[in-house]
């Protein structure tokens, strides 16, 4: 049994949607909200509805997930959302910098609710298609290859990323925005927009979900796993009370890796300029060679889940990443300058995040039944998303009232913790392909 890496590939299409538009609005629509020519917010309130996404997502993501699971249509369950999501999402993007344009051109006190109206509608519309997107790979891949699959997932939403930065570089560049009290950005919102609708049409034109998914439930019937769920006396499939402390167990996980590495990843660029002197341009730059580290991980770590189990994986990820915050803090004791070897640290830590995250989310969707994988995808991004609106705020309190030092720290307790929570886990492994002889290379085909 191989991944076929082709049609994983295409799914992943949608991912890569959503990731460059994420991409954008943490980028962009901040600088909007506090441009002083323009809203000219604050940074605490421009700050309240930066954290309406998360906040939105602990409730629309299992909501829109459990809905897309009951879906019966001719494109599918997953697909119908992600088109209507997709769509309504390239139309309400593009008001935004209308809006903008033309309040700076001719200010009105209606201007900035008009603006909050069609930013809270697209984040809606965002809700719709991301957990159903996220869900299509499990539909239509068999149980022991997600956590390849969930990788190649995962590094389609980095290639996402990274053609946004890409059109953000070429678009604009300093000598165009140097000296402007305000920039036009429709040009880089169509542009996303663009990137999304165009993934998505061809995901469509390639991707049969209906067909692969009858596939995908035959192939299971053929080779038949154990069944986590059991009969509740009443007609109903509920899970056991072990699978589900696993499940709580996994993600509680969640929550406490995400509350280590968003409280660095928020901070950073703000730390290394107090601590370590470093300019924006150098302390983005460790961020930058973490990404490069998670996306050359991405696939090797499911091959080697796939291998040794996804928990021992992540075990491993954990342990890595919590002892490079450790040793990140060290660092700051003794040096109070950049050294190259915070690259190597950034690194380890973009290796042991790719480690933990390509293999979590096919944990999480292993112990529930095929019928439910809309909602558990939703669980799962309602606990990372918990700890994304959480650990901003308790790691800022930190470095405000307690010390700069005391980042690294933080994070280095909360992955740690995640490590005591996940060695609980008994369930959610799925099963491990054991190969001997030339087999073992039968991934570099």
């Amino acid at each position: 049994m191989k991944l076929n890496y082709k049609r994983t590939f295409l799914i992943g299409l949608a991912f890569l949607s959503i990731s460059a538009f994420w991409q954008m609005y943490d980028g962009v629509i901040p600088k909007i909200l506090t441009n002083e020519n323009t809203f000219n917010l604050g940074e605490s309130v421009s700050g309240i509805f930066m954290a309406a996404d998360n906040i939105l997502a602990l409730f629309l993501l299992p909501f829109f997930g459990a809905v897309s699971d009951k879906c019966r249509s001719r494109l599918g369950r997953r697909t119908p959302f992600i088109l209507l999501g997709t769509v309504l999402a390239a139309v309400l993007m593009n008001l935004l910098p209308l809006i903008d344009n033309r309040n700076a051109s001719a200010p009105a006190g209606y201007m900035l609710p008009l603006f909050i109206g069609v930013l809270l509608l697209l984040l809606v519309s965002m809700s719709i298609y991301r957990s159903p997107a996220v869900a299509l790979m499990p539909d239509v891949t068999p149980k022991p290859l997600r956590s390849k699959a969930n990788a190649v997932i995962n590094l389609m939403g980095a290639v996402g990323g990274v053609l946004y930065l890409v059109i953000t570089m070429f678009l604009y560049p300093d000598s165009r925005t140097e000296g402007l009290t305000h920039i036009d950005y429709q040009p880089l919102f169509l542009s996303v927009a663009g990137i999304m609708i165009l993934a998505v049409a061809v995901l469509l034109l390639t991707i049969r979900e209906p067909k692969l998914a009858a596939e995908n439930t035959a192939y299971e019937a053929a080779h038949p796993e154990e069944d986590l769920t059991q009969d509740d006396g009443k007609g109903k499939e509920v899970l056991p009370g072990p699978v589900k402390r696993s499940l709580f167990f996994v993600l509680l996980s969640v929550s406490l890796w995400y509350l280590g590495y968003n409280g660095i990843t928020t901070w950073f660029t703000k730390y290394a300029e107090q601590m370590w002197n470093m300019e924006l341009g150098s302390a983005s730059r460790c961020l930058t060679i973490a990404t490069v580290g998670a996306i050359a991980t991405y696939l090797p770590a499911g091959i080697v889940a796939s291998r040794v189990g996804r928990k021992k994986t992540i075990l491993f990820g954990v342990g890595l990443l919590s002892m490079t915050f450790l040793a990140c803090f060290v660092y700051t004791l003794f040096m109070d300058s950049f050294s190259p070897v915070l690259y190597v640290f950034f690194v380890l830590v973009g290796i042991a995040w790719a480690t933990i995250n390509v293999n979590s989310l096919p944990m999480v969707v292993e112990m529930c039944k095929k019928s439910d994988l809309g909602k558990f995808t939703g669980y799962y991004y309602a606990f990372s998303m918990s700890a994304q609106i959480i650990t901003p705020v308790v790691a800022g309190w930190l470095l405000e009232y307690v010390s700069y030092k005391a980042l690294f720290p933080y994070a280095t307790v909360a992955v740690a913790l995640a490590f005591v929570t996940m060695s609980m886990v008994r369930h959610g492994d799925g099963k491990v392909e054991v190969r001997k002889g030339l087999e073992a290379f039968a991934e570099l085909d």
